[in-house]
């Protein structure tokens, strides 16, 4: 982030040199104002390769005036401020800017956009979407308005209003953006998650599968469709549902166990559940897989066949979840058999505080990490993006 701001700043101080040398060959003799610029141009210089970013800004502020040819220098001065968190001095620039009678048609939609960011980094919402409406409906430069249009659909993203994200972005964001096409999907899923608890399930499923058509990989789609079928019944519906989304994303394969292992529940078939998992363990090996299979195996068929299973998982991949589950098993072997051992439960108490303290989901994007999974990271606010942290401390 440093050394974005460096560089930015130095491509400033050359867009001010740039202009200072123009200014200078217009004059046919050097006057007190360009030797006062001159001098404050080569102190902000100074402050920049001294790594004093701070000074050196306002040091070119200060010696930079207004005009047509130093415009799209302010709009960078402006922007370095927000990217440092002062969006309202940020503010005051683009505003003074965007005063100005001067400004080309590209210049003021520019600055218009400019200005619409500090606001909404600002938190002044309504302020923003004025001004994107404003720049969408008037501006003649189509990346201006796409770009506000991308702005616009984060900003309803941001307030909770999926509808009118889905408006904005609709058709060619989505075409055009991975993000926002992932964004969509998700939009979409929380429009059926509120059909749903309206009790409007044609509603919800409408908006499921159109959750599908725009991005395929949406696990949460299906998630939710499965969630429908178990609202009213449709337990096998629900099992096949749920058997998709190893081939949307096999990596999400954990958030299926449960609901999965449910609709086995009430259909009264636990061999078929057996089956099921045995054949999902055979794509991957997944730690929370394998613990609820072999806690279906003991049920069904004794502790040992669960024991079994587990340490020919180990065998095959170390991890912290099957041992500590292991050890368990280990434990209640143990009592049956009245032969307790406490530095079993010594170590078993050990590998219960190690998971404890590991989260088990992690953003891809940012690297936010906890135990719940998100749909959207609560740091960068991505959809999408948070999985199940893998390795020997994950699945």
């Amino acid at each position: 982030m440093f050394d974005a701001l460096l560089l930015a700043l130095l491509v400033v101080a050359v867009a001010i040199g740039w202009w200072l040398g123009r200014r200078e060959r217009r004059n046919n003799r050097t006057s007190m104002s360009t030797n006062t610029l001159s001098r404050d141009y080569f102190v902000g210089l100074n402050y920049l390769l001294n790594e004093q970013p701070d000074r050196a800004i306002e040091t070119f502020i200060g010696a930079l005036e207004v005009n047509s040819e130093t415009i799209d220098t302010h709009i960078t001065l402006g922007n370095l401020f927000r990217s440092r968190g002062e969006a309202d001095r940020a503010a005051k620039i683009h505003q003074n800017l965007l005063a100005r009678p001067t400004l080309s048609s590209r210049q003021s939609s520019q600055v218009q956009l400019e200005l619409a960011r500090d606001f909404f980094h600002l938190g002044l919402h309504d302020r923003s979407e004025r001004l994107l409406q404003q720049l969408i409906r008037e501006t003649q430069h189509d990346e201006l308005r796409q770009a506000g249009k991308r702005l616009l659909a984060e900003l309803f993203d941001r307030e909770g209003e999926w509808q009118a994200a889905l408006d904005v972005a609709y058709p060619h964001l989505i075409r055009q953006h991975a993000d926002t096409r992932r964004a969509a999907a998700h939009w979409l899923c929380e429009l059926a998650d509120q059909a749903r608890h309206s009790a409007s399930p044609g509603l919800a499923r409408k908006h499921l599968r159109r959750a599908l058509s725009i991005d395929p990989h949406c696990v949460r789609a299906n998630l939710l469709l499965a969630a429908l079928a178990e609202d009213t019944g449709h337990y096998r519906d629900a099992i096949k549902i749920l058997k998709r989304i190893p081939d949307q994303d096999l990596a999400m394969m954990p958030v299926m166990l449960e609901p999965l292992q449910h609709a086995y529940t009430m259909l009264g078939d636990e061999t078929g559940l057996i089956t099921c998992l045995q054949t999902l363990l055979e794509r991957a090996h997944v730690t929370s897989l394998i613990i609820l299979l072999a806690e279906t195996l003991r049920r069904h068929h004794g502790l040992q066949a669960a024991i079994d299973l587990v340490s020919e998982q180990l065998n095959r991949a170390p991890s912290l979840g099957a041992l500590d589950y292991l050890l368990d098993l280990y434990q209640q072997q143990q009592q049956e058999q009245g032969t307790p051992d406490n530095r079993l439960a010594l170590l078993t108490q050990h590998t219960h505080s190690l998971l404890t303290l590991r989260p088990r989901h992690r953003c891809q994007r940012c690297g936010f990490a906890g135990q719940p999974l998100h749909w959207r990271c609560p740091s960068c606010r991505s959809w999408g993006t948070t999985r199940p942290i893998t390795g020997i401390e994950g699945e």
